[in-house]
């Protein structure tokens, strides 16, 4: 019995430990997402040693923003010159710290710049050698070079791409051919192609390339009406545009969803942000608080954890007219989950205000910046961010610490994964002046038009017979008739009438008078004189 019982409490625990095992919250960010990234390094004569050496430092710092191993990043090295070389198969080291030694044990080539030889290289060699249970979600190459390729990189670069790898290309010095560069690399060539002085600036562009490969690892390709963005759309990926009321939006032509509280957005927070938050990201939205929703407490947008607490939120307060940002917090914050800046200056308290706004927050290392129509508002410190757990939920419209739904219109809710977005995002949607926005937009309500009268109309089909009217009102009477002669039944004015009054008189006694009035016309038409008078001057003339 106390075997059986012992068995019994065994697997229990057992049980226990395996559901606590499967419902661990999963972390997920830039540095965990699972990336096949390869490095392509010109190893051509034209690098000195020191500049070689450059090079290499520049790839390890880079090498270090990701978490290196089978489940998240895989890092191999190609170096080319005459030919390509393998320097460090992909996936052969699962750490940090090993890949970091061999990208620094690796020996200097030197000879000519076949820069295609090595992206056909890595294309057919290198990427397809990976050795992971799952396949990687994004194939990465980064090409690094200082000089004018000797074979052509056009074929091997379409061969790449047509694999679904990205290319980045970064050009150092003064040699480097600006339109092979964009050959080289994705679309546009404003993200995906970076330039350096110098092999000795070429630490100032590691910043910038870290971000864009985070980019790439993240934020997935949103194709748009206006241009294609990396990130995400948040009103149509929350159902916004599917579960909300349909309305008139800021300005003429543009469509708004009005929220109620017997709506639900809630979606997990995987189906929306499945790799996680970029490092830097831009978050836009457009929105009118009407009363009376200014006056309340409410999460625009927050991402919660399973055990409850956020990871990010987007936090407007009508009570006080400020703005709260909150993002995950790094282990080295002093023990912090999560930390919040306050944006509370005067010029932000026009968002409560029942009016049409744009909110902009631009979020960028050690710092975070807010924006109300265009204009910078302020600028707060920001403390070191981590990753955000991804198996909670996301929200949108929800009163602080409740599930309520919070009244209230929403245009655009965006977050862009390229913090450069923010200087390019005009607030056009407010009917605010910028020399950027159309000259013919017209705030909602507005219906004035002053357009030249076009061309008549062609005529349109024959209607219908109408219903039989009413009968009319009865008319005046008509002037009085005239008398109506026996011999003629037609006179003029120029016809000569002549009337008699006749009476007879009978006496027997007593005299009795009957009068009859008789009229007789003698009618003789004009024409009859006047062919009279002819024949009377035809008679003188004869005599």
């Amino acid at each position: 019995m106390k075997t059986l019982l012992s068995c019994f409490l065994a697997w229990t625990l057992l049980a226990a430990a395996l559901s606590a095992e499967l419902h661990v919250d999963t972390q997920a960010g830039c540095s965990m997402t699972a990336n096949d990234l390869v490095y392509i390094l010109d190893g051509s004569s034209s690098l000195r040693p020191g500049d070689f050496q450059l090079a290499k430092r520049w790839l390890v710092n880079i090498t270090n923003t990701f978490d290196i191993g089978s489940r998240h990043t895989q890092v191999g090295l190609v170096q080319y010159s005459d030919t390509p070389r393998l320097e460090i198969p992909l996936g052969k080291h699962l750490s940090n710290q090993e890949l970091v030694a061999a990208i620094e044990d690796t020996g200097h080539l030197g000879g000519s710049t076949q820069t295609g030889r090595g992206i056909k290289f890595a294309t057919q060699h290198v990427f397809g050698s990976s050795n992971r249970t799952r396949a990687a979600r994004n194939r990465i190459a980064v090409v690094l070079t200082d000089g004018r390729s000797q074979d052509d990189v056009v074929d091997a670069a379409q061969e790449a791409k047509a694999q679904n790898i990205i290319l980045f290309a970064v050009g150092v010095g003064n040699e480097i051919d600006s339109s092979e560069l964009e050959s080289i690399a994705n679309k546009p060539s404003s993200t995906y192609v970076l330039y350096a002085e110098n092999y000795a600036a070429i630490g100032n562009i590691r910043d910038k390339l870290a971000q864009k490969l985070c980019e790439a690892s993240v934020c997935p390709m949103q194709t748009t009406s206006s241009a294609p963005f990396r990130g995400f759309d948040l009103l149509t990926s929350m159902k916004l545009d599917v579960k909300a009321q349909k309305v008139q939006g800021s300005v003429m032509f543009q469509a708004a969803y009005r929220l109620n509280t017997k709506m639900d957005f809630t979606e997990s927070t995987r189906s929306i942000l499945p790799e996680g938050l970029p490092r830097a990201y831009v978050m836009v939205t457009t929105l009118r608080l009407r009363s009376p929703s200014h006056k309340v407490k409410l999460d625009l947008l927050r991402v919660v954890s399973q055990d409850g607490r956020r990871q990010m939120a987007l936090t407007l307060n009508g009570v006080d007219k400020s703005v709260i940002f909150t993002t995950a917090a790094a282990a080295s914050l002093q023990g912090k989950k999560e930390q919040s800046v306050v944006f509370n200056n005067k010029g932000i308290q026009r968002l409560f205000d029942t009016d049409w706004h744009q909110l902009k927050i631009l979020v960028r290392s050690g710092r975070v910046t807010s924006y109300l129509d265009g204009v910078k508002v302020e600028e707060q410190l920001l403390g070191a961010v981590t990753s955000i757990f991804i198996d909670g939920k996301i929200q949108v419209a929800k009163k602080v610490k409740m599930e309520v739904t919070v009244p209230l219109e929403l245009q655009k809710m965006r977050l862009y994964c390229d913090p450069e977005q923010n200087d390019k995002e005009t607030a056009c949607e407010i009917f605010s002046e910028d020399d950027r926005c159309p000259l013919d937009r017209q705030p909602a309500g507005s219906q004035s038009c002053n357009c030249p009268i076009g061309k008549k109309g062609s005529s349109g089909l024959p209607g219908s017979m109408g219903f039989r009217g009413e009968k009319g009102r009865e008319g005046p009477p008509g002037p009085d008739g005239k008398p109506v002669s026996s011999t003629f039944t037609q006179w003029n004015d120029s016809d000569r009438c002549v009337c008699v009054c006749m009476c007879v008189c009978v006496c027997v006694c007593v005299c009795v008078c009957v009068c009859v009035y008789v009229c007789v016309c003698v009618c003789v038409r004009e024409r009859e004189r006047e062919r009279e008078r002819e024949r009377e001057r035809d008679c003188l003339r004869a005599s």
